[in-house]
């Protein structure tokens, strides 16, 4: 079982992180299933959009509610969260070197979200990578049966996990 976790501490450094590392898998030529998280419209008037990626190419879904101008919450959409879960799943139905999470949070920990995907990947021998915060992180390492591995958040350790994890990385 080869599964990851990343845990940075400023907001959305771990977002920026995983993108940079599906990024580098790309460049690498492998295939990539699950999501990254890309805020696309994060101004002040909206501090809270959570846009996912599904990779390896889209498309770009929304998975936070609109609660309205001048909210100070974000709340996730279940809805909107299943349908990201249903295409990642889908991708990895098609065949994957690597699946990246942006985030094993509160609906993974209580065994919904994408649980299932990382599950599904695990028992098909696909490495995975994922985002965690400190409040979930032993929720992930009780699902991993305690082999997920805590990766510090630079791109260097990142890389060099994946090399060990996905030996094709190496051309």
């Amino acid at each position: 079982m080869r599964i990851a976790y990343v845990i940075a501490e400023g907001r959305g450094e771990t977002d920026l992180l995983l993108h940079d590392v599906a990024r580098a898998a790309r460049a690498r030529g492998l295939r990539l299933c699950g999501t990254v998280q890309v805020n696309t419209n994060c101004g002040d008037d909206r501090p809270c959009d959570m846009d996912v990626e599904v990779l390896p190419d889209g498309p770009v879904i929304r998975i936070s509610q609109s609660l309205g101008p001048g909210a100070r919450g974000c709340r996730l959409d279940p809805s909107a969260l299943e349908l990201a879960v249903a295409a990642a799943e889908a991708r990895l139905t098609e065949g994957c070197d690597l699946v990246i999470i942006n985030k094993f949070g509160k609906h993974e920990a209580e065994g919904r979200g994408f649980r299932t995907l990382i599950a599904e990947a695990l028992s098909r021998d696909v490495p995975v990578l994922v985002g965690a915060n400190r409040l979930n992180a032993p929720h992930l390492d009780a699902f991993s049966g305690g082999v997920a591995e805590a990766l510090t958040p630079d791109m260097a350790r990142i890389l060099d996990w994946l090399d060990h994890a996905v030996p094709a990385a190496h051309p």
